[in-house]
């Protein structure tokens, strides 16, 4: 049996009318992953948190931290291996 349990924070910057948004977070509860989200449209606060995270370098959402990876847009097989990598899911 593989260790699912981590310390790993999974948080997801997004804004409410992205899809993919919506489509990742609807994703990880049906794997039972809990996540932090943070809108960036209705909280400047996330929208700064997020650009100093990225030093500027924002490339759109959602925008994806798990552990110490950053993952830009669903990218599925991405998201996937960050969840195995730090122990999220099972590999």
């Amino acid at each position: 049996m593989t260790d699912t349990t981590s310390d790993a924070t999974v948080v997801i910057y997004s804004t409410p009318t992205c899809a993919f948004c919506r489509t990742e977070k609807q994703w990880l509860e049906s794997l039972g992953v809990s996540y932090v989200s943070r809108d960036i449209e209705e909280d400047e606060g996330a929208q700064d948190e997020l650009l100093a995270k990225l030093d500027g370098n924002f490339q759109g959402v959602p925008t994806t931290f798990i552990g110490d990876e950053v993952i830009v847009g669903f990218d599925r097989p991405k998201l996937q291996a960050a969840l195995a990598a730090n122990k999220l899911v099972a590999a």
